[in-house]
C-alpha cells in the first residue's frame, strides 16, 4: 500500500513558513527530518495545523525538511511507516516521538 502512495508524496521541501503556508488543511501524513535523520512521522486530520503545532515543540523546531502526503487513512499509513522505520532502526522510533 505504501508503494501505491509513493506518487502522492511531495518532494522533501525546505521547512519554512512559505512552504508550510502551502500545505493543505486536509487529512494526511507527514515526516520531518534534520541532517537526513527522520525526527517525526505523524498523521493528522489537518496537516497544516498539526505541522504548525509540532514545530512549536523544541525537538521538532530544528527540522530542516518536510515531506507530506494527503491521505484520508492517515493513521494506517503512519502506523505502516513507523513499523517500517522500526524494522530499519533496531526497534527505535524517530527521536522526536519518544
Amino acid at each position: 500500500m505504501i508503494e501505491m502512495l509513493e506518487s502522492k508524496w511531495s518532494e522533501w521541501l525546505d521547512n519554512n513558513q512559505e512552504i508550510i503556508s502551502q500545505i493543505p488543511e486536509k487529512p494526511g501524513v507527514y515526516m520531518m527530518h534534520e541532517s537526513m535523520k527522520i525526527l517525526l512521522i505523524e498523521g493528522s486530520q489537518n496537516m497544516k495545523k498539526s505541522i504548525n503545532e509540532a514545530l512549536m515543540k523544541k525537538c521538532v523546531s530544528n527540522s530542516t525538511r518536510i515531506r507530506f502526503c494527503e491521505e484520508a487513512n492517515y493513521d494506517q499509513i503512519k502506523n505502516k511507516l513507523l513499523s517500517d522505520y522500526k524494522k530499519r532502526h533496531e526497534g527505535n522510533i524517530p527521536q522526536c516521538m519518544s
